[in-house]
């Protein structure tokens, strides 16, 4: 089986991802036992660690000779968006994440959020070690987009007048905001001039609206099972993604109808997911999200262009495909 560029950059990266998983296991430790039986439940469930990965892509593409810095920073890295992830799935008060049962489903929401809370202490613990202003602002201002965009994204929850503007600003906020972080922190890091540092951001920002743009597209395809998710997650929440944007703003009256009561009033019936699907393909709604999603991901493709060929750099141009093409 051919391997997927997330794979290939993971085998690429493997010997500084080794010191990127001590230290993550390293700040996991704890005299209080369920600290690290959440923290370890949740990585498990976490999936191939992408974004620590970018920085340390970052720093590499970027020049750096010693990747020591890039390290604590990969592991901060993921330490915000492990903490994200816990309470995410609290705000949003999901029972599955990947095949797996949600920590608050297994252990009740204070538990969670306050497991999040102590990665978000140990993730700001490691980049203080670093040492560098310019990091410890880029991360931490990252870290409050993030939160941004989450309470944006509960705003727009089941409000079908919710923009494609106002749709992209929440991806921006709370997907992308740390994509372009981790690439931005492994440049500052490394060698790489200021016109390099900024080519790696908006690397990592394009890279972002496009996983999230694709994940959304996903929401309603079969090879969703894949995730450890159901078909029509997202419908079923009264999430107001892309693609409903789209449909529901291209649809009759009839279908406008058919919205509101789904997904803005949450009244569903069992056949109401294939009606959906329906109209998302009626109106060609998941094709112009892909497509959305494609333009993203050629965007970031392109600020690479200031960097020389390399090997990091092949890897980095195929995971922008990827974040398109995947089907899970």
């Amino acid at each position: 089986m051919t391997q997927t560029p997330a794979t290939a950059l993971l085998n690429h990266l493997a010997v500084p991802m080794a010191r990127v998983n001590d230290l993550i296991a390293e700040h996991m430790r704890s005299s209080i036992p369920l600290i690290p039986q959440i923290g370890q439940h949740i990585t498990q469930a976490g999936g191939k660690r992408i974004r620590p990965l970018m920085t340390l892509a970052a720093a590499q593409l970027a020049g750096a000779a010693d990747m020591e810095q890039a390290t604590k920073l990969a592991a901060a890295v993921e330490f915000i968006h492990t903490a994200t992830l816990l309470h995410d799935d609290v705000v949003d008060g999901s029972d599955l994440r990947r095949g797996m049962p949600t920590a608050n489903r297994v252990w009740g929401n204070k538990a969670t959020i306050l497991v999040g809370d102590f990665l978000f202490s140990h993730a700001f613990e490691l980049m203080v070690a670093v040492n560098r202003l310019d990091v410890l602002d880029t991360l931490s201002k990252a870290s409050a987009k993030i939160t941004e965009g989450e309470v944006h994204q509960l705003k727009t929850a089941n409000d079908l007048t919710t923009t494609q503007a106002e749709y992209m600003r929440v991806i921006g906020a709370k997907t992308a905001a740390l994509f372009e972080a981790a690439m931005e922190v492994g440049g500052l890091v490394s060698t790489g001039d200021a016109g390099q540092v900024q080519a790696l951001a908006t690397y990592g920002y394009e890279l972002g609206l496009a996983f999230q743009m694709t994940d959304d597209a996903l929401d309603f395809a079969p090879s969703q099972t894949q995730l450890g998710k159901d078909v029509g997650d997202d419908f079923r929440e009264g999430k107001v993604t892309l693609p409903i944007i789209l449909a529901y703003a291209a649809g009759d009256a009839e279908q406008q109808a058919f919205w509101v009561r789904t997904v803005q009033n949450l009244k569903q019936s069992d056949d109401d997911l294939q009606t959906a699907l329906v109209y998302l393909r009626q109106h060609d709604a998941l094709g112009q999200t892909l497509q959305r999603s494609s333009a993203a991901a050629a965007r970031a493709k392109a600020a690479l262009a200031v960097f020389p060929e390399s090997r990091i750099k092949t890897l980095l141009l195929d995971l922008a495909d990827f974040a398109v093409e995947r089907s899970h």
